[in-house]
């Protein structure tokens, strides 16, 4: 059975936002990869100071392709966990037969769903911001506390900003919304087990939308589940609880991964 883990993290974040799972999985004898999206490689503040340029021009293909050289490469195929849109970063990858199994976290969904009428008032932002498909954005705590953390007292949502939260090219929305480069095969049978998970609570990544991509993904013979966590928003990675998201992905992907 596969002994490695790649984090794919989503928008606003920097693989730091994968701490908490690496320490508490790599305590359980697995070797964790939290690799970064291209232009991500830098600490935090860097990144918040000053993005580079080049962030500006990624695509969801060019996210991918980078996620997928770095797989291919490894000896083993790795279990993939992805959280938001690398949670749909998952699904691609699995449908391009990459992985042992996949976790999609609270996930962006493919082409071919519907986001809801509160996920795209969480975008909304993005779209506002003159210019946003060609430049990066950046994330207001004032997002971050409404579609991320809302359970959180503010202290506690300033730290998590101050700490995770850094620039995003806006052009992935554009693509997310308009199902362009998003596409997966919901009928893919040769795909590795699938596993999507819901915040009962979640304003960015809607259940309903994730329980759509569910039924969608029932063409196919291949494994799929779901699972909805209540009371969870989308900051389920790394608020109070954490712990339970970490174990039961773990747990179902350990259960459900190819040999």
């Amino acid at each position: 059975m596969t002994k490695t883990i790649v984090f794919v993290h989503g928008a606003w974040m920097s693989p730091l936002c994968w701490e908490h799972f690496s320490k508490r999985y790599e305590a359980a004898g697995y070797r964790c990869l939290a690799p970064a999206w291209p232009g991500d490689e830098r600490p935090v503040p860097e990144l918040q100071r000053a993005p580079l340029p080049e962030l500006a021009g990624l695509s969801v293909g060019k996210i991918v392709g980078h996620y997928e050289r770095i797989i291919r490469d490894l000896p083993e195929p790795p279990i993939l966990i992805g959280h938001s849109f690398g949670g749909l970063f998952v699904q691609m990858l699995l449908d391009r037969g990459l992985g042992a199994a996949g976790v999609a976290i609270n996930p962006a969904t493919p082409r071919g769903v519907l986001p809801g009428p509160i996920a795209l008032w969480s975008a909304l932002p993005v779209f506002l911001a003159p210019f946003s498909w060609r430049r990066t954005v950046r994330m207001s705590r004032r997002s971050f506390a409404w579609g991320f953390a809302q359970d959180l007292p503010p202290d506690e949502q300033r730290a998590a900003y101050d700490r995770y939260v850094v620039p995003t090219p806006g052009r992935i929305y554009y693509q997310a919304a308009l199902g362009l480069g998003t596409r997966v095969n919901y009928a893919n049978a040769s795909r590795a087990p699938l596993l999507l998970t819901a915040g009962e609570k979640d304003r960015t990544a809607e259940t309903g939308m994730i329980r759509s991509a569910y039924r969608k993904y029932q063409r196919s013979s291949a494994v799929t589940a779901f699972k909805l966590f209540p009371g969870r928003t989308h900051w389920l990675i790394a608020a109070p609880g954490w712990e339970e998201v970490a174990d039961y992905a773990l747990t179902w992907a350990r259960e459900h991964a190819r040999g």
